[in-house]
């Protein structure tokens, strides 16, 4: 919205100084750090309201599971879905602050509020039924499929270049496999996979939270490198033109995810739930195919890979032979019955985040 406001000064005369302060307006950014601190206040501002309506409207809160760590029933009646506060102030900071004909913005913008309301509605399931378990995950999945689907459709007959199917080696930079329309489906399978694994990765108060952030504050630099074609060809990385745009949507939930942080810090007062982690998840993925660096997220990332694993190699294993690797899965459970405190596991979680941070952005200079 604040980026109309160059093409109006514009169609004023006599407006030369209100038109040289507003030209700040079209650098990304700032506009990046306008959405952060809109973001932020957003959910600073609205953020014990929002906690207050769930609460009565939910009234047990979120279920606990009877066979998870016992040290987690302490936390039964804190309300959930609070990822509705991030999305809520993820999307403010987004549309007062990108171009609003960027068409990167809106299909990533598509991808988050879509999954965030298939996790609302397993939330809902959730909390009204009392029970665990929401909805089929079967049906949930598919859901999830169709809507990457068609984003990664979208992103495909949005960038004509051959390379948009194309996908991307790290530390290589002539290196990449073309997979023609086939992409359209490992690009969903990426962004379905990314908002699971976060999902997984939601368990602990503040575990999900700033790894996201980390990973988002990761992209917003990827992004903006990869959609400035001087940046793009020094770092001989791919240009994708337009994707720039998507650093001001990663500052908007950068602020909205400190904001909630604000209240999810042990202990919480509300909890992220799938409406928060399935959404954040992603949007992740939708802008690492978006760039062009899906490799890269699984590095960033490497904390979501490794939860989605553990309860991967969980299942497997029991099905197969009867016994567990791990104590419990996802992983930060199996720390948990190890003896490590929540404040342990949650702050070594956030260190290994950022060691994969700078692994994954190592990959701009290192081809």
């Amino acid at each position: 919205m604040f980026y109309w406001l160059i093409e109006l000064s514009n169609t004023f005369p006599g407006f030369g100084a209100v038109r040289t302060f507003l030209n700040v307006f079209r650098y990304i950014t700032f506009r990046t750090g306008g959405a952060v601190v809109t973001g932020a206040l957003f959910v600073f501002l609205f953020g014990p309201w929002i906690i207050d309506h769930l609460r009565i409207r939910q009234g047990k809160g979120q279920p606990i599971r009877a066979d998870g760590p016992q040290s987690h029933l302490s936390k039964k009646g804190t309300p959930t879905m609070g990822g509705l506060m991030i999305l809520s102030g993820l999307t403010v900071g987004t549309v007062l602050w990108a171009n609003p004909l960027n068409p990167y913005v809106w299909i990533v913008l598509a991808v988050t509020l879509g999954f965030g309301f298939v996790g609302f509605y397993d939330d809902y399931l959730k909390v009204t039924k009392q029970t665990t378990t929401g909805f089929g995950g079967k049906l949930r999945l598919l859901i999830e499929a169709v809507i990457a689907l068609a984003a990664c459709y979208a992103l495909v007959r949005l960038n004509r270049d051959p390379a948009s199917t194309a996908l991307t080696i790290p530390f290589l930079k002539d290196t990449v496999l073309h997979f023609g329309w086939f992409f359209v489906v490992f690009g969903a399978f990426v962004i379905v996979g990314a908002g699971n694994a976060v999902n997984l990765t939601d368990g602990l108060d503040g575990l999900a939270i700033v790894p996201v952030m980390i990973a988002t504050a990761s992209f917003a630099m990827i992004a903006y490198l990869a959609g400035n074609a001087v940046f793009a060809d020094y770092l001989q990385i791919k240009y994708v033109a337009g994707t720039g745009e998507l650093a001001v949507l990663c500052g908007a939930l950068l602020g909205a995810g400190l904001g909630f942080l604000w209240f999810n810090a042990p202990p919480a007062s509300i909890f992220m739930g799938d409406t928060g982690s399935l959404a954040l998840g992603g949007m992740l993925g939708a802008i690492a195919v978006a760039v062009k660096h899906e490799i890269v997220l699984a590095v960033i990332g490497g904390l979501f890979v490794l939860e989605a694993v553990s309860v991967i190699v969980q299942v497997v294993s029991f099905k197969f032979t009867g016994k567990r690797i791990f104590r419990m899965a996802p992983i930060h459970h199996h720390f948990e019955q190890l003896g490590w405190t929540e404040p342990q596991i949650v702050i070594r979680f956030w260190i290994i985040s950022v060691m994969l941070a700078l692994a994954g952005l190592s990959t701009l200079k290192l081809r």
